[in-house]
């Protein structure tokens, strides 16, 4: 490859980049749980932070791979716009006898006003380390840190139809 060919290539991959991360994708900062979510009452009830730490998650991945995420209402049908809803959570054992926590969600990026790809994301944890020492709260958080992951990542190639995480 020629020198100026190089510098043609670097260029071209530099305007992707670009255009990528000059569109923010907008989300909202607070995920909310679907109309139809089989979601525990006691998950609804004591794990309030879930779902802002949810659209938190997403934002801070996301800006790994330099992903501008911007949290707000994008309504109006113009840029960039990520719906995500949570499908699925469950919260069953506890310090003593073990956690097993699991969480489901889905998704759906707008450009434009259309819907150009969807995704699925699933997640389960048993605690990790120390998990005798940590609240069912803060287990539930691990799974939604990890789609939170997982859909930042898709951000980067949003294939149609993707089941991420646990799937």
């Amino acid at each position: 490859m020629t020198h100026s060919a190089a510098k043609l290539v670097a260029v071209a991959l530099l305007g992707q980049c670009l255009t990528v991360s000059a569109q923010p994708v907008v989300i909202a900062d607070t995920v909310p749980y679907a109309e139809d979510a089989d979601v525990q009452r006691k998950i609804r009830e004591e794990c309030v932070e879930l779902n802002r730490d949810f659209a938190q998650y997403i934002r801070e991945y996301a800006a790994d791979k330099r992903i501008d995420v911007t949290f707000g209402d994008n309504r109006s049908g113009s840029g960039t716009e990520l719906r995500v809803e949570i499908t699925h959570a469950v919260s069953h054992g506890n310090a003593w006898i073990g956690h097993q926590k699991g969480a489901a969600a889905r998704g759906a990026l707008f450009r434009d006003g259309e819907r150009i790809a969807t995704v699925r994301a699933r997640r389960f944890s048993m605690g990790g380390a120390f998990a005798g020492f940590k609240g069912s709260c803060s287990v539930l958080g691990r799974t939604v840190k990890a789609m939170g992951r997982d859909i930042a990542y898709w951000l980067e190639n949003p294939l149609d139809g993707a089941e991420l995480g646990d799937y």
